[in-house]
């Protein structure tokens, strides 16, 4: 019988290169794969991976991933963003960005981890690839840890994952655990404190352990027959008698004491004893017996032997004791080192250093770093430079995708995403014209072992190991867009150093929105030439946060109203955040100042001008409060989490001891004469005049002071009030 499955190829072709890729004949369509063109890629056979068979799929990984030019990846998540707010928009600056993401993978879980790795065959003139679809799932493996995994569902993410018959049965019941680095090391150091301490108590309770009250008859009974029973194995032993179990005397407790051999010393197994009766054992043994010793051990299956072992000498029982301790320690060890799972995988990766493909991966790495590494790094660039030393090439398809005209001119107007990339890029067979074709063809086969075939399935899309290796097609495509040339690539050869491709390696955009690329080899961000921006370039320092809105507002009211106080040429943008809160940039930097005084005067006052002022219509209710880009950025950092803005706004205002009021700090400063001024309880007068040019606090046109009559003209003659004209309403 073949050690193979019969095989047969398909054509996956984009324009001017040819793909073939081998897939299973004997697999089915996919019910969940079709989306024209490939589709579901019928028949392509990806080897799902549970905690059954993790031990076995990752000792045949490692020789795959050795051998592999590349290994793509690929991760389905149980959600993306906690709340709208928290979606990344095209003008947040670089950190708040990355604390949206960071926010993202801490919260939300990893399914599914898809592992392709790529191998070229010069025999074949083709890669040869075994797509690896892992079930994960966080359980609790640890028996001494009182802690739980908890993350977030996002119902739309769960529901996207339904329809495209996610298997939620296989990944609750057989997903494969996982220990990141951190939590090893800290289940490490707590098991050698607590073998520290245990062997500290160990030798104070041998010899000052107190003893059990007999209260009862039986107790007593029992501790007499124990002595007796123990007096005459040791006896038996001392005097060489049998003591193998089947000697007369022990045909009594056959079932309880099983004489075996333990460290090359005597041993009885003590089975069936309650605790309280192993109590009395060893108080027996303390009162009693010197010269055995009660032994507690780890088996397989992490389950206690008892045992009672015969020590010829005083040292023979410090060596025995010593020894045991050892083992207890080992058995531990291996039992966090067991709950390492999935982590092998990522481990193995990083070992190996292969170049690592994704598709908008950014958020992928970022998961991979929060599950398997450790907590999150504070900064992008404390990120980006940690994950190039785990995984020092990583390559991202869809900025490949960006730097090559030919394939931005064919994905002009079409969807970004991987299927439609795939489906652009690598078509059917029955699609392939080879007179379109100008480069020579590239072959890509998919490969099954036969003796694990009930562990393969046919691939679908939004399956993490099928999702691998669409990315990893779209990738070898790409490449071949680059000028890459395969023919001479062995199997030792380091592809990210290849000239035409090494550029582009370690360059990732952190969202599809973002407008810039991560370089992970530096930490740092550089703009992304070939991304359109919606919105005009965002001045930081220009910018105001305002939230708590009590009715709906638009962003062209937003502008209107400030427009009329501060001119029609004030603002450059408004971007609503969501029905709460809005983001406003001004044109100027000194007008930021300028509308965070003003809003202070006028909530500071319940006069006719607050409720007459052209701002009075996103100062509604007085609830409405305003900051500068800071605090945006201290909301987006906090862990809370609340589904509206201004919520979490206030969430945090009130759990950091008014945090967010430190921003306006000289606002507040300045505004209570500003407050006493527009009241008229003291003299307008006493307000401080601030030298011309200044960027904050109000400024007058003229040496004379502002008067609570000259505001109220203003706002009904329209005349010219702080270097701003003023509108009536």
């Amino acid at each position: 019988m073949q050690s193979r499955r019969r095989l047969h190829l398909l054509s996956l072709r984009a324009p001017p290169k040819a793909v073939l890729c081998r897939l299973l004949s004997c697999s089915p369509p996919s019910s969940g794969g079709g989306d024209g063109g490939v589709g579901g890629t019928r028949g392509v056979a990806v080897k799902q991976v549970t905690r059954g068979n993790l031990a076995d799929a990752l000792e045949e990984l490692r020789a795959r991933v050795r051998d592999a030019a590349f290994v793509a990846i690929d991760l389905e998540m149980s959600g993306v963003t906690s709340a709208p707010w928290r979606d990344t928009f095209e003008l947040d600056r670089a950190d708040v960005r990355y604390l949206k993401l960071r926010d993202s993978a801490e919260r939300f879980a990893a399914l599914q981890l898809g592992v392709c790795p790529f191998r070229w065959d010069p025999a074949k003139s083709a890669f040869v690839s075994h797509p690896h679809n892992f079930f994960i799932f966080p359980h609790k493996e640890l028996p001494n840890d009182g802690s739980s995994h908890e993350f977030l569902c996002q119902t739309t993410s769960i529901d996207f994952l339904a329809n495209y018959q996610f298997d939620f049965n296989t990944c609750f019941r057989e997903g494969i655990h996982y220990l990141s680095r951190a939590q090893e090391e800290q289940a490490l150091q707590k098991l050698y404190t607590l073998h520290g301490d245990e062997i500290s108590a160990d030798s104070i309770t041998s010899e000052e352990e107190g003893d059990v009250p007999l209260k009862s008859a039986a107790d007593i009974l029992f501790t007499e027959r124990m002595k007796i029973k123990f007096n005459e194995w040791r006896d038996a032993i001392i005097s060489d008698q049998r003591v193998d179990g089947h000697s007369p005397g022990n045909v009594k407790f056959k079932d309880r004491f099983q004489t075996v051999f333990f460290k090359m010393r005597p041993a009885i197994m003590l089975n069936g004893f309650t605790s309280h009766q192993l109590k009395l054992i060893r108080q027996v043994l303390r009162k009693h017996f010197r010269d055995l010793v009660y032994i507690c051990t780890f088996c397989e299956g992490n389950t206690l032997e008892k045992r009672v072992v015969y020590t010829d000498t005083n040292d023979d029982k410090i060596l025995l004791m010593k020894d045991v301790q050892e083992d207890l320690l080992k058995s531990k060890e291996a039992i966090v080192k067991s709950a390492v799972g999935i982590r092998h995988v990522i481990d193995l990766l990083a070992s190996e250093r292969k170049l690592i493909v994704g598709h908008s991966c950014f958020l992928d790495i970022l998961q991979v770093y929060s599950k398997f590494i450790g907590p999150l790094p504070s900064s992008m660039e404390e990120f980006a430079l940690d994950i190039n030393k785990i995984f020092p090439y990583i390559a991202d398809t869809r900025h490949l995708m960006s730097v090559n005209q030919v394939v931005q001119n064919l994905m002009k107007q079409k969807s970004k995403s991987l299927s439609s990339v795939f489906s652009l890029l690598c078509p059917a067979l029955h699609a392939f014209d080879e007179k379109s074709s100008t480069l020579a063809p590239v072959r890509i086969e998919v490969e099954a072992d036969e003796t694990a075939l009930s562990c393969f399935t046919s691939g679908a899309k939004h399956e993490a190991g099928y999702d691998a290796f669409m990315t990893g097609c779209v990738f070898v495509q790409l490449c071949a867009y680059l000028g890459v040339k395969f023919d001479n690539l062995s199997p030792h050869e380091n592809l990210p150093t290849n000239i035409k491709l090494e550029k582009h390696i370690n360059l990732l955009p952190s969202c599809w929105n973002s407008g810039t690329v991560v370089d992970l080899s530096t930490g740092t961000e550089r703009p992304d030439t070939c991304y359109k921006c919606r919105y005009p370039a965002t001045v930081y320092d220009n910018v105001v946060l305002i939230w708590g809105f009590q009715s709906k507002v638009k962003p062209k009211d937003i502008k209107e109203c400030i427009c009329k106080v501060f001119g029609p040429a004030s603002l450059t943008s408004v971007f609503s955040i969501d029905s709460t809160a809005a983001l406003v940039q001004f044109s100027k930097q000194e007008s930021v100042s300028d509308f965070l005084d003003l809003k202070a005067a006028l909530d500071s006052t319940d006069t006719a001008i607050s409720v007459l002022h052209p701002l009075s219509t996103i100062l509604e209710g007085g609830q409405t409060r305003a900051a500068k880009y800071a605090a945006y950025r201290d909301i987006c950092r906090s862990s809370l989490s609340k589904f509206f803005f201004a919520d979490q706004a206030e969430a945090v205002h009130s759990t950091s001891n008014n945090e967010l009021k430190s921003e306006n700090h000289d606002v507040a400063n300045a505004s209570g004469t500003c407050q006493s001024a527009l009241d008229g309880t003291v003299p307008a007068s006493a307000v401080k005049q601030e030298p011309e040019g200044t960027k904050s606090g109000f400024k007058n046109q003229g040496d004379n002071d502002i008067s609570y009559e000259d505001i109220l003209s203003a706002l009904q003659d329209g005349k010219t009030l702080f270097g701003k004209r003023v509108r009536s309403t």
